[in-house]
């Protein structure tokens, strides 16, 4: 099981005006391929500014991070373009689908720039889609779906590019308790069952608890870093 994202030392500042914000400071972490991770903290902690570097969304100020072997630092933008594109799922707490946007269409998305031919993408997207369990309403509109549904499709569409990594900010953010259960039970059982390392930012402990591993970050630090067993049956 290799490294597949090794941070050493990793500072983000902000300057507001004169004041200087440490975003990030000092981070050092690795992630082992195939890891399910939580990252907690509370508003303000840094954790969606580290959350955000882990995704190539943005760079840190010192420090160095490999994704995969790849230094990022040292890559172009058309390097950076191509790791979002294909290593990288992006799972976020609004959805982010497109309204007068067909479930399968919305799937499809991340494949426009693929080279594929337009049944290539549609069976990928449908086969994604399943995957969710959303086999059947592939033509319904954003609109038609409930919000578990909406972020199913958010998935599925995360989930085309076949990635490495699912990154999800707050995914059951806004959805019910059932619903939440049944989004983290999908992105657990993508873990278990098709090896994908899911990194997720939650403030909810109930959430955290499916991660095989947890982050606790405060004032741009991880302040604790520890397994959590799994007990037995429970998945």
């Amino acid at each position: 099981m290799g490294m597949l994202i090794v941070c050493q030392d990793l500072w983000k500042i902000y300057r507001l005006g004169d004041v200087e914000v440490q975003a990030l400071r000092g981070v050092s972490l690795e992630i082992a391929r195939g890891e399910l991770v939580a990252i907690m903290g509370a508003s303000g902690s840094g954790k969606s500014t580290f959350m955000n570097i882990i995704g190539c969304l943005d760079s840190p100020t010192r420090g160095s991070y490999w994704l995969d072997g790849l230094e990022v630092a040292r890559a172009s933008q058309d390097e950076l373009a191509e790791v979002r594109n294909r290593k990288i799922g992006f799972v976020f707490q609004n959805f982010n689908l497109i309204p007068r946007t067909s479930a399968l269409e919305n799937a499809q998305l991340p494949l426009f720039y693929r080279g594929l031919s337009l049944r290539e993408q549609r069976a990928r997207a449908a086969a994604a889609l399943a995957r969710v369990g959303l086999a059947g309403r592939e033509h319904h509109y954003p609109a038609q779906l409930s919000g578990g549904q909406q972020q199913r499709v958010a998935i599925a569409r995360a989930l085309v590019s076949e990635p490495a990594i699912l990154l999800a900010d707050e995914p059951t953010g806004n959805l019910d308790t059932e619903s939440s259960r049944d989004i983290m039970e999908i992105l657990d059982r993508l873990n278990r069952e098709d090896g994908i390392t899911i990194i997720l930012v939650t403030h909810e402990a109930a959430i955290a608890a499916y991660a095989s591993r947890q982050l606790l970050v405060k004032d741009g630090q991880i302040v604790s870093d520890r397994a959590t067993p799994v007990p037995a049956g429970s998945r």
